[in-house]
């Protein structure tokens, strides 16, 4: 599976991630993760929405997703940098 963003590792549960304005809304595809984590949004984010498994898109920033939840990214204006912690 190709990135749909570039990430740098801040530590060994906190990275940041960088989805470009470029990116097609058909790369932001539903899909979970194996662990809980947080988002926040660090920079830009104009309009960028997260949807989790059977609710309404809302804004990203100091969302909680847990472990096995199915969620995805909506693009908004411009580009969005997040920072993703990781509880393993």
């Amino acid at each position: 599976m190709i990135n749909t963003y570039s990430e740098t590792k801040i530590s060994n549960v906190i990275y940041t991630r960088l989805f470009s304005e470029n990116i097609d809304d058909s790369e932001l595809v539903w899909h979970r993760d194996a662990e809980d984590r947080l988002l926040k949004v660090l920079d830009g984010g104009d309009n960028w929405l997260i949807q989790l498994d059977n609710e309404l898109p809302k804004p990203i920033d100091n969302t909680y997703i847990k472990k096995n939840v199915y969620h995805r990214l909506l693009k908004g204006n411009g580009y969005v940098v997040l920072e993703l912690t990781k509880y393993v």
